[in-house]
């Protein structure tokens, strides 16, 4: 049925059953919810005629939309048997900025964080900020009326929307605004279905009766998060009617935004500190909650002890730690802005003492600026640092929207853990205890019967608690299919049926997003795993257990989206959606699609998977930026290893896999190579023969191997000793950096030996050949093992080789070799992080450097962002006195090994290229230095900007006096 809305539709739409078109359905079967259903198919639309081409053939056809933004809905808002019509993609312009009067005009897919980082040269913000914050988009947050970190001061979505501009079930365009008495009359007489909106909800909103059950049966007024059912309430008594005010929190059943127009604050103060409350019980902290809202704090939000476990193993959050004193049951974190740092420092001073007169907390360290950046980290991360449970057992998103007046939240907080104690319930409690909504996560198996059954009960229960104190089963996660069936006991049947009406007088017939607030499926059915199933076995060459399986790897996806931030927010994770802007591409469809194929192989097909999997440039960004470290990288290799193993190993994919092995064959005639690569005619030619992209440059060799040439150097001995791995890149390669490297190291005083060793099986490992890249460590793990140690460590300058050592192997050789690697992983260092332990330790001073004034722009490597810093690359580089070190805000480079060749990949590749690192490269003027330690990178900059960048060793050579 959707040939014909194909033909005419500008966007994109997948619902054939091609490879394509069956992964695309896969991947929007969920969002961040427990939820799992397949759409009948997804819309992309390119324009606003699409979504009204959209509308008039969901009314043809009968079937609902499902409007989603960036798909972090934890209530299963965007997950359906519908058309799923995805806004993220194109509808993505900031269309106005009005300074004097402080609003701004967006399209729905506009993020939150993107949007404050342009309005702040007119030094103006939105003030909602979710803990999604980095990639939930403005129609997303109308839609849940998301509130976030400083809603005590900014308020909710809806406190903070003008108006909107939307499409109508019948396709018409509407603006929901400010009206005064007089033009609501006018609207009250237009024959259009807008003029019928605006009668009945005359009609409705005036009956005595109605407004009667809408003040008995709505949260009390303290209770500001409100988000259960539609804002009948936000409509009462009002001087000026805006309907926008209903559209906030309706999930998208009643209409389809396509722009907002939203108010805006002036940037706070610019001194911002936090005082963070370690307190021994939980109640305490929600005792110190109460006296932090007396001081009028700008936020005040919990994280409990269960969280604070998972931040010492999680990759990232382990160095955001450096506050948190002792082991405490829960630290209240209570924030506040000042205009000068005494000013604030005197209201975190005036806070410290009154609750040290009450006896609560015992520690509160202060934290300033960046520190307190760092702080808060922890408290977004909670939702996917609660992902990294081991077992079936898992947090679920249940009762964590539930919100009460926050003098209610100890007493309300005491009965609930009563309840979930007496049913034998686990949980962990955090957020935002200064509105009165600590995100409650119960932990419940819901792949048995009667974990769904429990799922079902502690939602039941925890109503009535709700209830009893007056409070919002949702406060800003919205009702969708989880809390829907429990809206009639919470408000009443009466408003009910008020909710009913507004449904039917905006949506007569289901267009927008049926089964979500009204008339909702049973909360406990379309999860993601069926009933009592047993679980997979899956036999795998890495080990997995640490993550007990592969499988279970997959499961750690929360579905929080932290991967789709964009460039402009920052980090690695995930250079390819950062280019495309496709669901697709990001790290959470590619965990998404791996868990459906690992749960049921006859679910999906291998090449669904490997279509979504496709754009995965394995930059290990997941593996520490991701909250729950799900390490996309590691299980696409592992997947098509699986592949091979059956089909076979694709030629270009053994061919650059075997990377070693041609160079080594090329070496003995270096002349010929360089000959077909130098030359642009047989170089495309070359090129298009083995599946590279024909403008791409290949690297070419060097006239001898950096061994060869080392063998014939003499090597002066010398107490400090250090071994060089001589990785493959650099031995045929980078000869030059390698040459650098070592007449830099023994100018400084130091033995250098190049141990016998193999090469690292980073080719292997970034093609999939598992098991070739198994040889190769289990061969390097035995030639190194009783020669690596602390006294003698093994240093590299290539990262994606070197750090093989302290990533893969581990999980690579077997159990009798495991301590062996392990000793040589606790003793392996990139370049620049041994160079800066030296300077720590004395061994190497700045006067072996010159005084010359130079300026360095400073790329890091994907893999050293990941598994290490470049704050060491930074520190080696400014060891000379006048040199200036600025690291380039850029995440990937793009080239990512071989993938930046492959001619299908290549337009992508240069994309993650221009983001962010292009454009910086080219503005430099011609004396300032490019630095970049890996070798893919520097060839992504030369052939993407002209520039040549250079390895820190070569820099730090070059710097030498006398040099």
């Amino acid at each position: 049925m959707f040939d014909a809305l194909q033909s005419e539709f500008e966007g994109e739409l997948y619902f054939k059953n091609t490879t394509t078109d069956k992964a695309l359905k896969k991947v929007y079967s969920t969002d961040a919810s427990v939820y799992q259903e397949e759409p009948l198919a997804v819309a992309i639309p390119k324009t606003v005629n699409d979504i009204k081409k959209l509308i008039k053939f969901a009314d043809n056809e009968q079937i609902t939309l499902i409007p989603r933004a960036a798909g972090t809905s934890l209530a299963g808002q965007v997950v359906g048997k519908g058309l799923v019509v995805d806004i993220s993609k194109n509808f993505i312009n900031i269309l106005e900025v009005n300074q004097a009067e402080k609003w701004v005009r967006v399209q729905p897919g506009v993020i939150r964080d993107d949007l404050n980082a342009y309005l702040k040269p007119y030094g103006l913000m939105f003030g909602p900020e979710t803990s999604t914050s980095s990639r939930a988009m403005i129609g997303g947050m109308i839609g849940n009326n998301s509130c976030g970190l400083h809603s005590i001061i900014w308020g909710a979505t809806r406190d903070n929307l003008l108006e909107v501009k939307a499409l109508l079930s019948d396709g018409s365009e509407v603006v929901f605004g400010d009206l005064d008495q007089k033009s609501f009359q006018e609207k009250c007489k237009l024959e259009t279905l807008e003029g019928k909106i605006y009668q009945s909800l005359d009609i409705l909103i005036n009956n005595p009766e109605n407004q009667t059950a809408i003040k008995q049966g709505f949260p009390k007024a303290n209770v500001k998060r409100r988000n259960t059912g539609y804002a009948l309430d936000a409509l009462l008594n009002v001087e000026q009617l805006n309907l926008s005010k209903l559209i906030a929190g309706s999930e998208g059943t009643l209409c389809f935004v396509t722009e907002a127009k939203l108010k805006l604050f002036d940037i706070p103060p610019k001194e911002v500190g936090m005082v963070a409350v370690h307190t021994h019980t939980l109640n305490e902290s929600l005792l110190a909650n109460l006296v932090a809202l007396e001081h009028n704090c700008s936020a005040s939000e919990l994280v409990d002890d269960f969280i604070l476990e998972f931040t010492k193993t999680n990759i990232e959050q382990s160095k955001n730690r450096f506050f948190i004193e002792g082991e405490p049951k829960a630290i209240l974190m209570v924030e506040f802005f000042d205009e000068t740092k005494e000013g604030l420092l005197l209201k975190a001073e005036n806070l410290i003492k009154a609750l040290k007169e009450k006896d609560l907390g015992y520690a509160h360290p202060i934290l300033l600026g960046d520190d307190s950046k760092k702080a808060w980290e922890v408290r977004k991360g909670g939702l996917g640092l609660l992902r990294n449970l081991e077992g079936d057992t898992q947090c679920v998103n249940l009762i964590e929207d539930c919100a009460v007046d926050p003098q209610d939240l100890p007493a309300y907080i005491e009965d609930l853990e009563v309840l979930l104690k007496k049913l034998n319930v686990q949980y962990s409690m955090y957020a935002h205890a200064g509105a009165g909504e600590l995100h409650v996560e119960p932990m419940v198996n819901l792949k048995t019967t009667e974990g769904r059954q429990l799922f079902r009960t502690i939602l039941a229960e925890t109503a009535i608690l709700v209830k009893k104190y007056g409070g919002s089963l949702s406060g800003e996660h919205g009702d969708g299919r989880l809390r829907g069936e429990f809206i009639p006991f919470m408000m009443g049947e009466k408003n009910y049926a008020l909710f009913r009406e507004v449904k039917q007088i905006f949506d007569e017939k289901g267009i927008f997003n049926q089964g979500k607030i009204i008339d909702s499926p049973p909360m406990n059915e379309f999860l993601r795993y069926e009933a009592d199933q047993p679980t997979p076995k899956h036999q795998t060459i890495f080990d997995f257990s640490k993550q007990e399986s592969i499988l279970r790897l997959t499961e750690k996806c929360s579905g929080s989206g932290d991967c789709r931030k964009t460039e402009i927010t920052g980090g690695t994770m995930c250079p390819s959606y950062m280019a495309t802007r496709s669901e697709k591409d990001t790290t959470r469809a590619r965990a998404n699609v791996l868990r459906q194929y690992y749960t049921n192989e006859q679910s999906i097909t291998q090449e669904s998977v490997k279509e979504v999997l496709d754009l995965c440039l394995s930059c290990k960004g997941c593996k520490s930026e991701c909250p729950s470290s799900v390490d996309v990288g590691k299980m696409k290799a592992e997947f098509l290893q699986k592949t091979y193993d059956t089909k076979g190993i694709p030629f270009r994919s053994k061919l650059i896999g075997t990377f070693t092995k041609q160079m080594k064959l090329a070496s003995i005639v270096p002349w010929a190579y360089n000959f077909i690569f130098k030359t642009e005619a047989t170089r495309r030619i070359a090129n298009r023969i083995v599946g590279f992209h024909p403008d791409r440059t290949m690297p070419l060799l060097h006239n001898t191997t950096l061994k060869e040439w080392f063998g014939k150097q003499s090597s002066p001995k010398n107490d400090k000793k250090v071994y060089l791995f001589c990785d493959e890149f650099t031995n045929y390669n980078d000869v030059e950096v390698g040459k650098k490297a070592i007449l830099l190291l023994q100018r400084l005083g130091y033995e250098v030996i190049i141990p016998n060793h193999v090469e690292s099986g980073r080719t292997y490992l970034s093609k999939g050949m598992v098991r070739e890249a198994q040889k190769i460590a289990i061969k390097n793990v035995e030639l190194l093992k009783n020669i690596v140690s602390e006294n003698t460590p093994i240093i590299g300058l290539e990262p994606s080789a070197i750090l093989t050592l302290r990533d893969e192997y581990l999980e690579l050789v077997p159990q009798d070799l495991r301590d062996a690697a392990e000793k040589i992983a606790k003793n392996t260092f990139q370049f620049d992080e041994w160079f800066a332990r030296e300077i720590d330790r004395g061994n190497i001073k700045k006067e072996a450097f010159s005084s010359e004034k130079r300026l360095i722009k400073l790329h890091g490597h994907c893999h050293q962002k990941a598994l290490s810093s470049l704050t060491p690359t930074k520190k080696s580089l400014s060891l000379p006195v006048n040199y200036e070190v600025h690291l380039i805000p850029s995440g990937c480079c793009g080239m990512a090994g071989s993938f930046g060749y492959e001619a299908e990949h290549y337009e992508v590749s240069m994309k993650v290229g221009e983001l962010v690192l292009f454009p910086t490269v080219r503005k430099q003027a011609e004396d300032v230095i490019i630095a970049a330690p890996g070798t893919s990178c520097r060839h992504q900059i030369k052939d993407g900007t002209g520039r040549i960048a250079q390895h820190p060793a070569e820099i730090l050579y070059e710097a030498l006096v006398g040099n």
